[in-house]
Protein backbone atom coordinates (compact mmCIF):
# COMPACT_ATOMS: atom_id res chain seq x y z
CA UNK A 1 0.00 0.00 0.00
CA UNK A 2 1.05 3.40 -0.55
CA UNK A 3 1.57 5.71 2.32
CA UNK A 4 -0.12 8.36 0.16
CA UNK A 5 -3.44 6.75 0.42
CA UNK A 6 -3.92 7.55 3.99
CA UNK A 7 -3.65 11.87 3.51
CA UNK A 8 -6.17 13.84 3.98
CA UNK A 9 -7.13 17.40 3.21
CA UNK A 10 -6.71 19.79 6.26
CA UNK A 11 -7.84 22.76 7.26
CA UNK A 12 -4.80 23.68 9.99
CA UNK A 13 -6.70 26.33 11.59
CA UNK A 14 -8.22 23.17 13.68
CA UNK A 15 -5.45 21.90 15.22
CA UNK A 16 -6.58 22.86 19.14
CA UNK A 17 -3.70 24.69 20.96
CA UNK A 18 -5.13 24.56 23.87
CA UNK A 19 -7.37 21.86 25.96
CA UNK A 20 -11.26 22.25 26.36
CA UNK A 21 -11.75 24.48 29.42
CA UNK A 22 -13.09 21.31 31.22
CA UNK A 23 -11.62 17.94 30.17
CA UNK A 24 -15.06 16.31 29.70
CA UNK A 25 -16.28 19.01 27.93
CA UNK A 26 -14.71 17.97 24.80
CA UNK A 27 -16.65 16.65 21.63
CA UNK A 28 -17.20 13.24 20.95
CA UNK A 29 -17.80 11.66 16.95
CA UNK A 30 -19.54 8.09 17.52
CA UNK A 31 -19.08 5.58 14.84
CA UNK A 32 -21.03 2.76 15.12
CA UNK A 33 -19.38 0.78 12.12
CA UNK A 34 -22.69 -1.32 12.20
CA UNK A 35 -24.35 1.75 11.31
CA UNK A 36 -24.16 4.91 8.15
CA UNK A 37 -24.81 7.96 9.72
CA UNK A 38 -22.15 9.19 12.85
CA UNK A 39 -24.01 10.72 15.86
CA UNK A 40 -22.20 13.77 17.61
CA UNK A 41 -21.89 13.80 21.12
CA UNK A 42 -20.00 15.59 24.60
CA UNK A 43 -17.31 13.38 26.05
CA UNK A 44 -18.85 13.45 29.53
CA UNK A 45 -21.84 11.40 27.71
CA UNK A 46 -19.68 8.31 27.30
CA UNK A 47 -20.95 6.00 29.91
CA UNK A 48 -24.32 6.08 27.46
CA UNK A 49 -22.99 3.58 25.05
CA UNK A 50 -21.18 1.41 27.29
CA UNK A 51 -22.68 -1.39 29.15
CA UNK A 52 -22.38 -3.64 31.99
CA UNK A 53 -19.65 -6.01 31.59
CA UNK A 54 -17.86 -4.14 29.56
CA UNK A 55 -14.44 -3.20 30.17
CA UNK A 56 -12.42 -0.32 29.38
CA UNK A 57 -8.64 -0.30 29.24
CA UNK A 58 -6.53 2.83 29.90
CA UNK A 59 -2.82 3.36 29.58
CA UNK A 60 -1.60 4.67 33.21
CA UNK A 61 1.55 6.19 31.54
CA UNK A 62 2.62 9.40 33.01
CA UNK A 63 4.42 12.19 30.68
CA UNK A 64 7.52 13.44 32.24
CA UNK A 65 8.90 16.75 31.33
CA UNK A 66 11.30 15.55 29.20
CA UNK A 67 11.43 18.88 27.25
CA UNK A 68 14.78 20.63 27.79
CA UNK A 69 15.88 24.33 26.27
CA UNK A 70 19.81 25.26 27.63
CA UNK A 71 22.03 26.70 25.46
CA UNK A 72 25.24 26.27 24.72
CA UNK A 73 28.02 28.47 27.53
CA UNK A 74 26.87 30.18 30.65
CA UNK A 75 26.48 33.81 31.94
CA UNK A 76 27.67 36.77 29.63
CA UNK A 77 29.03 33.68 27.18
CA UNK A 78 25.99 32.57 26.72
CA UNK A 79 25.43 32.07 23.20
CA UNK A 80 22.77 29.64 21.05
CA UNK A 81 20.14 28.19 22.09
CA UNK A 82 19.69 24.17 21.71
CA UNK A 83 16.33 22.41 22.74
CA UNK A 84 16.48 18.69 24.07
CA UNK A 85 14.20 15.86 24.45
CA UNK A 86 14.51 13.18 26.30
CA UNK A 87 13.90 9.63 24.75
CA UNK A 88 15.61 6.60 26.69
CA UNK A 89 17.73 6.31 29.78
CA UNK A 90 21.26 4.31 29.31
CA UNK A 91 23.11 5.33 32.18
CA UNK A 92 22.83 7.21 35.86
CA UNK A 93 22.92 10.54 34.24
CA UNK A 94 23.15 9.61 30.15
CA UNK A 95 20.41 9.57 27.90
CA UNK A 96 19.77 9.35 24.22
CA UNK A 97 18.01 12.25 23.38
CA UNK A 98 16.97 14.51 20.24
CA UNK A 99 18.95 17.56 19.96
CA UNK A 100 17.19 20.77 17.79
CA UNK A 101 19.01 22.31 16.18
CA UNK A 102 21.35 19.39 15.41
CA UNK A 103 24.17 21.03 13.34
CA UNK A 104 24.86 22.77 16.71
CA UNK A 105 25.63 19.86 18.60
CA UNK A 106 28.76 18.31 18.60
CA UNK A 107 30.64 16.27 20.67
CA UNK A 108 32.48 18.34 23.63
CA UNK A 109 30.03 20.95 23.68
CA UNK A 110 28.28 22.11 26.96
CA UNK A 111 24.70 22.89 27.26
CA UNK A 112 23.79 25.00 30.19
CA UNK A 113 20.26 25.54 31.94
CA UNK A 114 18.74 28.34 33.88
CA UNK A 115 19.08 26.83 37.00
CA UNK A 116 22.85 26.51 36.32
CA UNK A 117 23.01 23.31 35.84
CA UNK A 118 24.74 21.79 32.92
CA UNK A 119 24.94 18.68 29.98
CA UNK A 120 27.83 17.63 27.86
CA UNK A 121 27.48 16.12 24.30
CA UNK A 122 29.22 12.89 24.18
CA UNK A 123 28.63 11.54 20.67
CA UNK A 124 26.70 10.76 17.79
CA UNK A 125 23.74 7.87 17.92
CA UNK A 126 21.95 8.64 14.43
CA UNK A 127 21.16 11.75 12.23
CA UNK A 128 18.69 12.66 14.95
CA UNK A 129 19.83 11.00 18.28
CA UNK A 130 22.52 11.97 20.46
CA UNK A 131 23.93 10.67 24.12
CA UNK A 132 24.07 13.38 26.72
CA UNK A 133 25.43 13.61 30.24
CA UNK A 134 24.05 15.64 32.87
CA UNK A 135 26.23 17.23 35.27
CA UNK A 136 22.79 17.97 37.50
CA UNK A 137 22.73 16.19 40.93
CA UNK A 138 19.20 14.65 41.59
CA UNK A 139 17.53 13.93 37.79
CA UNK A 140 14.43 14.30 38.74
CA UNK A 141 14.53 17.43 40.82
CA UNK A 142 16.52 19.26 37.97
CA UNK A 143 13.41 17.82 35.45
CA UNK A 144 11.06 19.53 37.87
CA UNK A 145 12.71 22.37 38.09
CA UNK A 146 13.86 22.55 34.19
CA UNK A 147 11.83 20.31 32.35
CA UNK A 148 8.73 21.16 30.24
CA UNK A 149 5.90 18.93 28.92
CA UNK A 150 7.05 17.15 25.55
CA UNK A 151 3.81 18.99 23.23
CA UNK A 152 4.24 17.87 19.81
CA UNK A 153 5.64 20.56 17.28
CA UNK A 154 1.91 21.78 15.95
CA UNK A 155 1.08 23.02 19.58
CA UNK A 156 3.39 26.33 19.94
CA UNK A 157 3.45 28.90 23.04
CA UNK A 158 4.89 32.10 21.23
CA UNK A 159 8.13 31.46 20.49
CA UNK A 160 8.37 28.17 23.39
CA UNK A 161 7.42 24.88 22.91
CA UNK A 162 5.97 24.37 25.97
CA UNK A 163 4.32 26.17 29.17
CA UNK A 164 4.28 25.64 32.60
CA UNK A 165 0.17 24.90 32.59
CA UNK A 166 0.64 21.74 30.03
CA UNK A 167 2.72 20.20 33.23
CA UNK A 168 -0.68 19.78 34.21
CA UNK A 169 -2.99 19.35 31.40
CA UNK A 170 -0.77 16.85 28.90
CA UNK A 171 -1.56 14.22 31.53
CA UNK A 172 -4.27 12.34 32.24
CA UNK A 173 -5.85 12.32 35.40
CA UNK A 174 -5.08 8.46 36.36
CA UNK A 175 -1.57 8.72 35.05
CA UNK A 176 0.82 6.29 37.54
CA UNK A 177 3.72 5.36 36.07
CA UNK A 178 6.32 8.03 34.40
CA UNK A 179 8.13 6.92 31.32
CA UNK A 180 6.01 8.69 28.38
CA UNK A 181 7.67 11.60 26.37
CA UNK A 182 3.76 12.11 24.46
CA UNK A 183 0.78 12.14 26.35
CA UNK A 184 -1.85 9.07 25.50
CA UNK A 185 -4.21 11.68 24.23
CA UNK A 186 -7.26 9.83 24.32
CA UNK A 187 -7.17 9.72 28.01
CA UNK A 188 -7.01 13.53 28.33
CA UNK A 189 -10.56 13.09 28.06
CA UNK A 190 -11.18 11.60 31.65
CA UNK A 191 -12.25 13.15 34.73
CA UNK A 192 -12.52 11.55 38.05
CA UNK A 193 -16.01 11.55 37.49
CA UNK A 194 -16.57 9.98 34.22
CA UNK A 195 -15.20 6.77 35.76
CA UNK A 196 -17.23 6.52 38.92
CA UNK A 197 -20.06 7.31 36.01
CA UNK A 198 -18.96 4.41 33.80
CA UNK A 199 -18.34 1.86 37.50
CA UNK A 200 -21.72 3.11 38.19
CA UNK A 201 -22.57 1.21 34.98
CA UNK A 202 -21.42 -2.01 36.11
CA UNK A 203 -18.35 -0.92 33.76
CA UNK A 204 -15.08 -2.21 34.69
CA UNK A 205 -12.29 0.13 34.05
CA UNK A 206 -8.28 -1.24 34.42
CA UNK A 207 -4.87 0.36 33.34
CA UNK A 208 -2.56 -1.30 30.84
CA UNK A 209 0.76 0.50 30.77
CA UNK A 210 2.78 1.68 27.64
CA UNK A 211 5.38 4.01 27.44
CA UNK A 212 4.93 6.42 24.52
CA UNK A 213 8.14 7.23 22.37
CA UNK A 214 9.51 8.47 19.53
CA UNK A 215 8.18 5.57 17.45
CA UNK A 216 4.24 6.62 18.29
CA UNK A 217 4.64 9.97 16.57
CA UNK A 218 7.27 10.49 14.22
CA UNK A 219 6.00 10.24 10.60
CA UNK A 220 5.50 7.46 8.03
CA UNK A 221 8.53 8.37 5.77
CA UNK A 222 8.26 5.38 3.61
CA UNK A 223 6.68 5.85 -0.01
CA UNK A 224 5.44 2.06 0.68
CA UNK A 225 3.25 1.57 4.24
CA UNK A 226 4.50 -1.93 5.04
CA UNK A 227 8.23 -0.53 4.66
CA UNK A 228 7.93 1.69 7.95
CA UNK A 229 9.27 -0.07 11.31
CA UNK A 230 7.68 1.31 14.52
CA UNK A 231 10.48 1.81 17.40
CA UNK A 232 10.18 -0.34 20.55
CA UNK A 233 8.30 0.95 23.33
CA UNK A 234 7.67 -0.87 26.81
CA UNK A 235 4.62 -1.80 28.11
CA UNK A 236 3.30 -3.95 31.16
CA UNK A 237 0.11 -5.37 32.38
CA UNK A 238 -0.58 -6.91 35.71
CA UNK A 239 -1.99 -9.92 36.47
CA UNK A 240 -5.31 -8.38 37.74
CA UNK A 241 -5.85 -6.74 34.60
CA UNK A 242 -5.18 -9.11 32.20
CA UNK A 243 -7.78 -11.30 34.27
CA UNK A 244 -10.11 -8.73 34.53
CA UNK A 245 -9.64 -7.97 30.20
CA UNK A 246 -9.98 -11.74 29.64
CA UNK A 247 -12.93 -12.19 31.42
CA UNK A 248 -14.68 -9.05 29.94
CA UNK A 249 -17.97 -9.20 27.25
CA UNK A 250 -16.76 -6.50 25.20
CA UNK A 251 -13.28 -4.46 25.83
CA UNK A 252 -12.67 -0.96 24.49
CA UNK A 253 -9.09 0.49 24.25
CA UNK A 254 -8.93 4.12 25.23
CA UNK A 255 -6.63 5.30 22.94
CA UNK A 256 -4.10 3.78 20.18
CA UNK A 257 -1.71 2.85 22.71
CA UNK A 258 -3.77 0.71 24.89
CA UNK A 259 -4.65 -1.19 21.95
CA UNK A 260 -1.40 -1.79 20.86
CA UNK A 261 -0.38 -3.51 24.52
CA UNK A 262 -3.53 -5.77 23.83
CA UNK A 263 -3.12 -6.76 20.34
CA UNK A 264 0.46 -7.44 21.37
CA UNK A 265 -0.05 -9.09 24.61
CA UNK A 266 -2.51 -11.74 23.47
CA UNK A 267 -1.25 -15.06 22.48
CA UNK A 268 -2.83 -17.79 20.15
CA UNK A 269 -5.89 -18.87 22.64
CA UNK A 270 -7.00 -15.34 22.27
CA UNK A 271 -6.39 -14.50 25.86
CA UNK A 272 -3.88 -11.40 27.18
CA UNK A 273 -0.55 -12.49 29.17
CA UNK A 274 -0.20 -10.80 32.19
CA UNK A 275 3.80 -9.38 31.88
CA UNK A 276 6.14 -7.00 30.75
CA UNK A 277 8.28 -6.09 27.26
CA UNK A 278 8.51 -3.69 24.24
CA UNK A 279 6.43 -4.02 21.18
CA UNK A 280 7.27 -2.84 18.01
CA UNK A 281 4.11 -3.57 16.55
CA UNK A 282 2.65 -1.39 13.52
CA UNK A 283 -0.90 -1.86 12.95
CA UNK A 284 -2.46 -0.52 9.53
CA UNK A 285 -5.25 -1.56 6.99
CA UNK A 286 -5.28 -5.61 6.85
CA UNK A 287 -4.59 -6.19 10.35
CA UNK A 288 -7.15 -8.57 12.22
CA UNK A 289 -7.91 -7.20 15.63
CA UNK A 290 -7.94 -9.94 18.32
CA UNK A 291 -8.64 -8.24 21.48
CA UNK A 292 -9.83 -4.81 21.16
CA UNK A 293 -13.59 -4.34 20.14
CA UNK A 294 -14.11 -0.87 20.40
CA UNK A 295 -12.16 2.46 20.53
CA UNK A 296 -12.14 5.56 21.57
CA UNK A 297 -9.30 8.19 20.20
CA UNK A 298 -8.58 11.09 18.97
CA UNK A 299 -8.18 12.74 15.54
CA UNK A 300 -5.01 12.15 14.25
CA UNK A 301 -2.19 13.34 11.47
CA UNK A 302 -2.48 12.29 8.34
CA UNK A 303 0.08 9.62 7.12
CA UNK A 304 0.81 9.02 10.72
CA UNK A 305 0.73 5.25 12.19
CA UNK A 306 -1.92 6.30 14.38
CA UNK A 307 -4.41 7.21 11.42
CA UNK A 308 -3.67 4.17 9.90
CA UNK A 309 -4.51 2.04 12.98
CA UNK A 310 -7.78 3.88 13.42
CA UNK A 311 -8.03 2.61 9.13
CA UNK A 312 -7.28 -0.92 9.90
CA UNK A 313 -9.92 -1.13 13.14
CA UNK A 314 -12.93 0.51 11.13
CA UNK A 315 -12.19 1.23 7.45
CA UNK A 316 -9.96 3.81 5.46
CA UNK A 317 -13.02 4.78 3.74
CA UNK A 318 -15.06 4.99 6.92
CA UNK A 319 -12.62 6.71 8.11
CA UNK A 320 -11.86 9.19 5.27
CA UNK A 321 -15.38 9.81 5.26
CA UNK A 322 -16.14 10.76 9.46
CA UNK A 323 -12.24 12.59 9.27
CA UNK A 324 -14.27 14.91 6.35
CA UNK A 325 -17.49 15.28 8.56
CA UNK A 326 -15.65 15.97 11.49
CA UNK A 327 -13.56 19.02 9.14
CA UNK A 328 -16.96 20.17 8.16
CA UNK A 329 -18.07 20.59 11.70
CA UNK A 330 -15.37 22.01 13.06
CA UNK A 331 -14.11 19.39 15.04
CA UNK A 332 -10.74 20.31 17.05
CA UNK A 333 -7.98 18.25 16.29
CA UNK A 334 -4.40 16.71 17.05
CA UNK A 335 -3.74 15.83 20.97
CA UNK A 336 -5.61 18.85 22.79
CA UNK A 337 -8.84 18.04 20.46
CA UNK A 338 -11.85 15.98 20.33
CA UNK A 339 -12.41 12.65 20.57
CA UNK A 340 -14.39 9.55 18.14
CA UNK A 341 -15.61 6.22 19.74
CA UNK A 342 -15.45 3.67 17.26
CA UNK A 343 -17.97 0.84 18.26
Amino acid sequence: MKTEEFDYKFDPDLIAQEPAEQRDKSRMMVLDRSLDPVAHDCFYNLPRYLECGDVLVLNDSKVVPALLSGRKGAGAAAGAKIEMLLLSKKGPLVWEVLLKPAKRAAPGTAVWFDDGSRAEIISRVTDKKWLVEFQVGDFDSFLRRCGLAPLPPYIRRGGRRSAPRDIERYQTVYAAKPGSIAAPTAGLHFTEKTIRDLRGRGVSVTAVTLHVGLGTFIPIEEEIVEDHRMEEENYEISAEAAGEINAAKRIVAVGTTSARVLESAVDGAGRVRAGSGATDLFIYPGYRFRKTDALLTNFHLPKSSLFLLACAFTGTERIKAAYREAIERRYRFYSYGDCMLIL
